[in-house]
C-alpha cells in the first residue's frame, strides 16, 4: 500500500529537482526525466502484480480514515492506465533527449513533462473526486505550457485556444463537483456512489451528468467539443503531441468519464445513448475531415478524434464485450498513435517537412522510421493480425451482440475511411509524392538512436498487443479493468469497506 503515493511523489520530486540543477548541469533534465519515468514504469508493473493478488491497494494519506481523508486507490481499472501512462512516458522521455536539443533551457521542457506525468498518475489513483479534479488541472496546465513551447505565433495561438477551451471544460466539472458534494455530502467517490444509490433519483443528477459529459467530453475531444485538438496536437513539439494524443485525452477524458458514470452514477440508458451519439459523430466527422489534411500531424490529430469515438462507442454500448473492446482499443491507440506522432517528428527531422505534397520518401532516408510508420499505420487502419484489427473487431461484434447492427456497420465503414485517408498519406510518406519521388533522397540526417529505439519498441508493442492482453495470461490486466466497470456501483461497496 505504501507504494501507491510514489506514482505522484516521484515525478513531482524530479520536477522540483530539475530547476535546481538544470541551469548548471545541461543533462540534468534528461537524466532526471528518464530515471523518474523508468522508476514509474517498473513500479507500475510491481503494483500491477500486487493488485492482481489483492484486487485493490488503498493508501489513506495522513492516516485519516475515509471519508474524511484523501485516499489513493489502485484497482484493476486504474492499474490498467498506470501501466500505459508510465511505459509510454518512459519511451517518450528517451525520444525527447535528442529532439529537445533544438531548444534552449531544455530543463523547462522536462520539468513540465514530469508535471504532466504526475498529474495524470494523480488522476488515476485519486479516490476522491475533488483531488481527481486538482490532478487533472495540474496535467492540463502543464499541457497548455508544453503546446506553446515553440513560442512562435501559431503555437501560442494553439495553446491559448487549448487553455480557453480547457478552462471551460474545467468550469463545467468544478460546478458539477460542487453540486454533487451538496447532494451527497462527501467527496470520497466510493462513499458518494453509496450515498447516491441510497438517496435514489434526484433532479440534480441529470444536470450534473450533463455538466460532466460536456466537461470530460471536451477533455476527450469528442465532437462537437473537439475544436482545440487539431491545432494543439499539430503545433506542439512532437514528444508533447505523442503525450497529448497517446495519453492525456484518454486520462483526462475517457478515464475520468468512465470512473464517474460507471462507478459513481451507474451507466443509465440516457447517458449511454448520448455517449453513443457523440461517438458516432466523432468517428464520422473526424474521418471525413482527415481526408483534406496535408500536414502529417494535423491528419493524426483528426484521426485521434475518430479513434476516441471508437472507445466512446464501446463504453456507450455498455456490455462486458463492448467495454473490453473499448479498453483494448484504448491500449492499442495509446501505442500506435504515440508511435505515429514520434514518426512524424522523425520524418520532419529527416526531410525538413511535414507537408505530404512535398515528401521525398522516408524509406530511402531512414528505414527504421519508414518500417515503424508502416506498422503503426497498419494497426490504426485495422489490418490483421495487428492489435488495432482485433480491438475494432471486438467492438463491431459487441454492437452485433447487443442487437445494434447499424452501429456495427458505422464502425466498419469508419474503419474503411481510416484505411482510405491513411493509404493516401502513407504513399508520399514512405515513397515520396510524385513530383519529389526519387529526388533529394539523401537530404536531411538520420535520426539518433534515442529516437529510433522508442519507435521500434512501440512498433513491437503494436504487433504483440493482442498476445499481451487477450490470452488468459492477460486476464489480470485487461479482464480486471473491465470487471471494475462492469460491476459499477458494487465495486464501491467493497472499496468503501476496505478504506475503513
Amino acid at each position: 500500500m505504501n507504494f501507491v503515493p510514489f506514482f505522484v511523489i516521484l515525478p513531482l520530486a524530479a520536477a522540483f529537482l530539475i530547476p535546481l540543477t538544470g541551469k548548471k548541469i545541461k543533462i540534468a533534465g534528461e537524466v532526471a526525466s528518464i530515471a523518474a519515468t523508468l522508476s514509474l514504469a517498473v513500479l507500475s508493473f510491481l503494483v500491477a502484480a500486487l493488485t492482481a493478488a489483492q484486487k485493490a491497494l488503498i493508501c489513506n494519506i495522513g492516516k485519516w480514515i475515509a471519508p474524511a481523508g484523501i485516499p489513493m486507490i489502485v484497482d484493476g481499472f486504474s492499474i490498467f492506465f498506470l501501466v500505459i501512462i508510465n511505459v509510454i512516458a518512459f519511451l517518450v522521455a528517451i525520444y525527447s533527449v535528442d529532439y529537445v536539443k533544438r531548444y534552449t533551457d531544455t530543463w523547462k521542457f522536462f520539468t513540465l513533462f514530469l508535471l504532466m506525468v504526475a498529474g495524470m498518475n494523480g488522476v488515476v489513483i485519486s479516490g476522491d473526486i475533488f483531488n481527481l479534479y486538482v490532478c487533472l488541472e495540474i496535467a492540463a496546465i502543464a499541457g497548455y505550457s508544453l503546446v506553446a513551447f515553440d513560442v512562435d505565433a501559431e503555437a501560442l495561438e494553439a495553446s491559448f485556444k487549448y487553455a480557453v477551451m480547457g478552462a471551460v471544460g474545467s468550469s463545467f466539472m468544478l460546478l458539477g463537483i460542487a453540486l454533487l458534494y451538496s447532494y451527497a455530502s462527501t467527496l470520497n467517490m466510493a462513499d458518494m456512489a453509496l450515498s447516491i444509490a441510497g438517496k435514489g433519483a434526484s433532479k440534480i443528477l441529470p444536470f450534473v451528468s450533463a455538466l460532466f459529459l460536456a466537461g470530460f467530453g471536451l477533455k476527450a475531444a469528442l465532437v462537437p467539443f473537439h475544436a482545440w485538438l487539431p491545432d494543439a496536437h499539430s503545433k506542439a513539439p512532437t514528444p508533447v503531441s505523442a503525450m497529448l494524443s497517446g495519453l492525456l485525452i484518454k486520462v483526462l477524458g475517457v478515464y475520468a468519464l468512465s470512473r464517474i458514470f460507471f462507478n459513481i452514477f451507474g451507466m443509465t440508458p440516457q447517458v449511454s445513448m448520448i455517449l453513443i451519439g457523440l461517438a458516432v459523430i466523432s468517428m464520422v466527422v473526424a474521418s471525413v475531415l482527415a481526408f483534406g489534411q496535408t500536414d502529417i500531424k494535423r491528419l493524426l490529430a483528426y484521426s485521434s478524434i475518430s479513434q476516441i469515438g471508437y472507445i466512446a462507442l464501446g463504453l456507450g454500448v455498455c456490455t462486458p464485450l463492448s467495454i473490453m473492446g473499448a479498453l483494448f482499443h484504448l491500449f492499442n491507440h495509446s501505442i500506435f498513435k504515440s508511435l505515429l506522432f514520434l514518426n512524424a517528428g522523425a520524418i520532419e527531422q529527416s526531410t525538413g517537412t511535414r507537408d505530404l505534397r512535398k515528401m521525398p520518401g522516408i524509406m530511402a532516408i531512414s528505414p527504421v522510421t519508414g518500417y515503424t510508420n508502416l506498422i503503426g499505420t497498419m494497426s490504426i487502419c485495422g489490418i490483421p493480425p495487428l492489435g488495432g484489427f482485433w480491438s475494432k473487431l471486438i467492438i463491431i461484434f459487441a454492437c452485433i451482440q447487443a442487437d445494434r447492427p447499424i452501429l456495427a456497420f458505422i464502425a466498419a465503414a469508419v474503419s474503411a475511411l481510416t484505411l482510405g485517408y491513411y493509404f493516401k498519406a502513407a504513399t508520399p510518406i514512405l515513397f515520396g509524392s510524385k513530383e519529389y519521388r526519387g529526388i533529394n533522397n539523401n537530404i536531411g540526417k538520420r535520426i539518433a538512436i534515442t529516437m529510433a529505439l522508442p519507435m521500434a519498441a512501440l512498433a513491437v508493442l503494436s504487433i504483440l498487443s493482442v498476445l499481451i492482453l487477450l490470452p488468459d495470461t492477460g486476464r489480470s490486466f485487461l479482464g480486471d479493468a473491465v470487471a471494475v466497470l462492469v460491476r459499477g456501483r458494487e465495486w464501491n461497496s467493497a472499496i468503501s469497506g476496505a478504506m475503513r
